[in-house]
Formats: C-alpha cells, sequence, structure tokens
C-alpha cells in the first residue's frame, strides 16, 4: 500500500502540475484547482473554494497566484503559501526563459502555430467548465440569481454592441452590492434582537400555576 505523502510535498506537486499543464491563464486554472482540492483531495469544502475565488478575483494580481497563495496558507500556513506560489510560478516562469532564448524561430514553427490554436480550444472549453461549476456550486437565492443573471445579460449585450466595459466594474458593482446586503442584514438582526429583548417574557404555564397556588393559599388563610 503506497504511503501518503507528506502534505507540503504533495501541495508542491499538485500546484507544479497544474502550473505545468494550464494554458490560458487563471480562469482556465480554476475548474483544475477544483477537483484537485476540492473532490480529490477533499483539503477544502465547496463554500470555502467559492470564497477564495472571490478573494482571489477581487485581491490586485493574477488570479492563479492568488488562489494558489490563499489554498497554501488554508492548508499547510505560511510555509505552504510560499511553496504553493512558487510551485505554479516555477512551470511558466521556466518555459517562458527557455522560449526567451529563441523566441523569433520559436514563432516561426508552423507546428507551434497549430499547437497553439489547439490549445485555444481546450482554454475555452476550461474556462466555461469552471464557471458552470462555479455556478452550480453558489447559493441559490434571489439576490445571487438577479446578480449573476443581470452581469451575464450585461456581459452579452456589450460584446454584441461592441461596447468597451471593463471586467473590473463587473467585480467592483457586484462587491458593492454584497457588501450593501450584507450590512442590510446585520441591521435587521441588530433591530430584531432589541425587539427581542425589549419585549416582556411571556410566563410558562408553570409559573402561572404557581401564581395560582399562591392566590388560593391567601384566600384560604385569610378565611
Amino acid at each position: 500500500m503506497k504511503k501518503p505523502l507528506p502534505k507540503l510535498l504533495s501541495l508542491f506537486l499538485s500546484f507544479l502540475k497544474i502550473g505545468a499543464f494550464t494554458f490560458g491563464g487563471g480562469y482556465a486554472m480554476i475548474a483544475l484547482l477544483e477537483n484537485e482540492f476540492v473532490s480529490r483531495k477533499k483539503w477544502l469544502d465547496k463554500d470555502e473554494f467559492l470564497d477564495m475565488l472571490g478573494i482571489g478575483e477581487s485581491t490586485p494580481g493574477p488570479i492563479a497566484v492568488n488562489m494558489a497563495t490563499f489554498i497554501g496558507y488554508r492548508v499547510a500556513g505560511v510555509l505552504g503559501a510560499l511553496l504553493a506560489t512558487l510551485a505554479v510560478c516555477l512551470p511558466a516562469f521556466t518555459i517562458i526563459f527557455i522560449i526567451s532564448l529563441f523566441f523569433d524561430k520559436f514563432l516561426s514553427l508552423t507546428y507551434v502555430g497549430y499547437a497553439f490554436r489547439g490549445v485555444q480550444i481546450c482554454v475555452v472549453y476550461l474556462i466555461g467548465s469552471a464557471g458552470v461549476k462555479v455556478v452550480k456550486g453558489m447559493e441559490k437565492n434571489l439576490f445571487s440569481v438577479l446578480v449573476t443573471s443581470a452581469v451575464f445579460i450585461a456581459f452579452i449585450l456589450l460584446s454584441l454592441f461592441s461596447v468597451t466595459f471593463s471586467t473590473i466594474f463587473y467585480i467592483l458593482i457586484a462587491g458593492v452590492l454584497g457588501l450593501t446586503l450584507y450590512f442590510i442584514g446585520r441591521i435587521r438582526g441588530k433591530d430584531a434582537s432589541e425587539k427581542a429583548l425589549s419585549a416582556p417574557a411571556p410566563q410558562s404555564d408553570e409559573g402561572e400555576s404557581e401564581e395560582k397556588e399562591k392566590e388560593a393559599d391567601e384566600k384560604e388563610g385569610g378565611e
């Protein structure tokens, strides 16, 4: 029976593999990360992964590096964050460094051009499958459905009419809406708790029976 690898080594090798075989940037990496750390290793649950995805998208920097840092820290602390970040960056750095030595000759190769065209199709599939998994794992409530639908419709319309609208604004608007809903919920919860504290406590049946017994005893004593 195979002995399990130490967690730090397993974390490093997982991100090294993902960094080496992911084409198309961080969005194409999301499906691989979810499969590796949620489905296979079960180091994260779906809610944690979605939270890290939202933070990684909102935090400055490439989402692939941010996700590696967050997941590494969640799994194995500061050292895990350092190893995961190094592992996910190492393959790309090595490949780009080698290609830069003979960049012009590399691009002029016919087979390289065909290979990259094939990879583009794979990237579309990876990004699409990642989006479907995120939507499936998302909590289904009125707010999330409305925001997701509004962003999707806006994205389609702006693309069809060739209107330039940065994806940064989608993130900022959705973030502001989420914070607004959160604070509204906090205010409503606070008001409800204050009303509950100020309301008189209802008397139990035992308390009422005890009071009736005391009144009966007092009447008998008076007689």
